[in-house]
């Protein structure tokens, strides 16, 4: 009888209970610190899909941003962004969760912005302690904008009337469906004063003394990395990986995904049996409004 195979298969047997390991075991065999890498991909929206997971919302990331920051002998957290923006309740409510994280474990945070880190996605990156772009990014858009259609004339031509019962004189503004009011307008403007100035604030309280204070920073334009650099936005020019292996030589970057939506699970089992999976009108204007929000970047 061969002496060595019943170690070989000891050695088969330890290699798959492994491999079966959780994440936060199987790194406990492993040496050196962790950084922890974090995937912020997508608009940003208070109704995240629940098939898509293309989407940024708390609720979406917060089991990543959870198992991200819980993870042993970890050194950092990198954020990687690719977000053109969105709600912006939803953007405060995941930069103020991951500075609570980082703050309660006392951990570096760092973001990498990758096509597109704007509006909303910069928001999020500002979350970080240190914000790093590719020179082709494009950072910025510190702004708010509002975007609707004016449907009125769409339904006198089509001979349908639209009747609107309401308590209050305000409970109907910028309807869609009924002619512009200068007061609407107004109102809305002013709201948009206000989230501006407190976006412009949060930037401010961030990045502080390495802003370059110019009238065109809060103007709601777009840079490049390389400007965003110049302008302050920015602390540097480069990838997360070279960036990780400069600042944390010793480390081993590990990624961590949110848990999957329910649908998006049983979407992927019926694809892999075979079966189709229709989409919805709901979401197909979904996917037209997150189309319209890359579109602005040109992707």
């Amino acid at each position: 009888m061969n002496d060595k195979a019943p170690q070989k298969f000891t050695d088969v047997l330890t290699g798959k209970l492994s491999s079966k390991l959780p994440p936060k075991l199987a790194e406990r065999a492993e040496r050196g610190p962790v950084v922890a890498t974090v995937k912020l991909h997508g608009a940003i929206t208070a109704n995240p899909s629940p098939v898509n997971r293309g989407t940024i919302s708390l609720q979406a990331v917060d089991s990543a941003l959870t198992k991200a920051f819980g993870h042993d002998r970890l050194a950092a957290v990198a954020l990687t962004i690719n977000s053109p923006g969105g709600a912006a309740t939803q953007s405060a409510l995941v930069a103020d969760r991951i500075r609570g994280l980082a703050e309660e474990k006392k951990v570096p945070v760092l973001a990498f912005c990758e096509d597109v880190a704007a509006s909303g996605g910069y928001w999020l990156a500002c979350a970080a302690d240190e914000i790093y772009a590719h020179s082709t990014s494009m950072v910025g858009s510190v702004g708010v904008v509002s975007a609707t259609f004016g449907l009125n004339g769409l339904l006198d031509r089509i001979g349908v009337e639209r009747r609107v019962y309401a308590a209050g004189q305000n409970k109907v503004r910028l309807d869609p469906f009924s002619p512009e009011k200068d007061d609407d307008v107004q109102w809305l403007r002013g709201l948009q004063t206000e989230l501006h100035e407190q976006f412009a604030d949060w930037v401010r309280s961030r990045r502080g003394k390495k802003l370059s204070e110019t009238e065109e920073l809060f103007t709601g334009e777009v840079w490049t990395g390389k400007r965003a650099q110049q302008l302050g936005l920015v602390d540097g020019v480069g990838t997360l990986r070279g960036i990780v292996k400069e600042r944390f030589p010793e480390a081993h970057i590990v990624g961590v995904e949110p848990r999957k939506p329910l649908l998006a699970r049983l979407s992927e089992r019926g694809s892999a049996a075979g079966l189709g999976a229709g989409g919805s009108a709901s979401s197909l204007l979904d996917a037209l409004e997150q189309r319209a929000l890359w579109s602005r970047f040109g992707l």
